[in-house]
């Protein structure tokens, strides 16, 4: 599985202040403002050498005006530059395909093929359950809570009757939690809840596997809504 190509980042401090120029450009509503700066907002977005004689007084001129320019700035666009920018690195730094929701596996063919078929740096976590047995509906809706979590930690579940290994699983080893990565097995919990308080919620499962160092650290969130950024003002 290729893995999706990002677009490039400038780096440096040129390479800053010109993706901020280009930022504020885009986020700036051009009708409401003056004529004159919305020029001078163009040309700092395409910033290029300019070919009169007077290029070095230009070139001090536009800096000074650059620098009002970027003081001036309100709060509230500074900050979605900077979640923009911590999303990004972010996205670069992740590595591997994301999922959504847990997966249901029909068969012993897709269990295997989810387990020596998956990205390499892929944690695979599957929950072998049978519908009657105790903690097993528990444990579906906990996976659930986590796949939005760890969007690239990939959830399954499949029955023990589906598995084609039914005498393996009988019922008094379920709910069976097992965690793989680049085909090898790093987690085989039997009996799970037994890990567990009778009464669980998806927080206990993440930090029992966390005690195991199963799961990645969580997928970076940008950040709040603009009313708790407000509130920290």
């Amino acid at each position: 599985m290729d893995e999706e190509e990002l677009p490039a980042t400038h780096t440096g401090p040129k390479g800053v202040i010109n993706d901020w120029r280009k930022f504020k450009l885009e986020s700036e509503d051009q009708e409401s403002l003056p004529p004159s700066k919305r020029e001078l907002l163009r040309q700092m977005s395409s910033p290029h050498k300019p070919k009169e004689e007077g290029r070095e007084r230009t070139n001090r001129k536009m800096s000074a005006q650059e620098y009002e320019l970027i003081k001036e700035e309100d709060e509230k666009c500074l900050r979605k530059y900077r979640k923009q920018c911590m999303q990004e690195m972010h996205e670069r730094l992740s590595f591997g395909p994301k999922f959504e929701g847990v997966h249901e596996l029909e068969s012993g063919e897709a269990f295997l093929e989810v387990i020596e078929k998956e990205h390499r740096l892929t944690v695979v976590v599957v929950h072998i359950y049978e519908d009657e047995v105790k903690g097993c509906e528990a444990l579906n809706n906990c996976f659930t809570c986590l796949a939005a979590e760890y969007p690239t930690v990939k959830f399954c579940k499949i029955k023990a009757s589906s598995t084609g290994a039914g005498d393996r699983f009988s019922d008094d080893v379920l709910p069976t939690i097992l965690v793989y990565k680049a085909g090898e097995l790093l987690g085989n919990f039997l009996c799970a809840t037994q890990h567990l308080n009778e009464e669980f919620f998806a927080v206990d499962v993440e930090a029992f596997l966390n005690e195991y160092g199963l799961l990645p650290e969580k997928d970076f969130n940008p950040g709040r809504n603009e009313e708790e950024d407000a509130d920290v003002e």
